[in-house]
């Protein structure tokens, strides 16, 4: 513990694995390395993919490949402590080192959810806009609202760590996951968090709240159009290049969600389900996405065929 009057501040924390399993960590520890390994492996191949296809270099790719480096870059920030912690028991992570992984889980959180709400408008303009896409969404366009969505969650972000460096700690340093979640460290000072809880309530729901709605109203614009088009075939056409999207969705907002609530309200909740909705919220997107958008996209389905005949070749 460092001692400086009455502010006291703990070196490092522990993190904690699955409660109540911890005697078979190694064992468990097979799914998760099945779980990265798919997520790097596809994630990496989606941006192989996107790059070496010419036919892919149009806004709906761009953005894919923008959701496949920030799927990347959150399997990246919690593979080392959570491998770690299953195969070799390393509980001990350093006070700054655990606010660094806990600030860059939380960018790549609020960027996938900006990069989503950013396809959503793509497939709104192509379905009901058609003509007007390559107008709206060209090359610069769809780099400056790349930009923006980065901006948009490191300043928005920048705060937490220093609001959670002027708080006291004392008692209990174990976290609830083998990685650092804003709430769970705050829950561990014995401080008044008042500020901390406003602002990070705020900042969640006018980032990741606001997207979410977003993707809701252009969903109904969507369908809105769908409805009005001729035949029964043009609408499961229109519909089907939004599948991919609307899974990518699901998989990424309801656990989320799911999370902050436990989080901030859950006080009797299960730690064992507060782990595996926490696990579900960090892993399976960056795992699920590349294998949703493999299968249910044509060209890059169509483009991963002709890569490997090349190879094979």
């Amino acid at each position: 513990w460092e001692f400086n009057g009455s502010f006291y501040q703990p070196s490092a924390f522990l993190m904690m694995g699955i409660p109540g399993l911890e005697a078979i960590h190694p064992w468990i520890s097979i799914p998760f390395c099945a779980l990265y390994l798919t997520a790097l492996l596809g994630n990496c191949m989606i941006l192989f993919i996107i790059r070496k296809t010419q036919s892919l270099h149009e806004p709906m790719f761009y953005f894919l490949a923008m959701l496949a480096v920030t799927d990347l870059g959150l399997a990246l920030c919690t593979l080392p402590t959570t491998l770690g912690l299953f195969w070799f028991n390393v509980r001990r992570i350093g006070f700054d080192a655990c606010l660094t992984q806990m600030y860059f889980i939380h960018i790549l959180s609020f960027i996938e959810s900006s990069v989503l709400l950013a396809m959503a408008f793509d497939r709104f303009i192509a379905i009901s806009h058609p003509l007007r896409h390559p107008s709206i969404l060209t090359k610069t366009t769809v780099l400056k609202i790349g930009l923006a969505i980065v901006l948009r969650g490191m300043v928005s972000l920048l705060p937490i760590p220093f609001l959670l460096k002027r708080l006291t700690y004392c008692g209990k340093i174990e976290l609830s996951h083998s990685f650092c979640f804003h709430p769970d460290i705050m829950n561990l000072a014995c401080a008044d968090i008042k500020v901390n809880v406003f602002y990070g309530m705020v900042i969640l729901l006018s980032t990741v709240g606001m997207d979410f709605i977003f993707i809701v109203l252009s969903y109904i614009f969507i369908i809105r159009t769908v409805i009005s088009l001729a035949t029964k075939e043009e609408c499961l056409k229109a519909l089907n290049t939004c599948v991919s999207h609307i899974c990518a969705v699901l998989v990424f907002f309801i656990p989320m969600i799911g999370l902050s609530m436990i989080h901030r309200f859950g006080k009797d909740v299960p730690p064992l389900v507060n782990t595996l909705v926490a696990y579900t919220y960090l892993i399976i997107p960056p795992a699920l996405n590349p294998v949703i958008y493999s299968i249910k996209s044509t060209h890059i389905r169509e483009a991963l065929f002709r890569a490997l005949r090349r190879k094979s070749g």
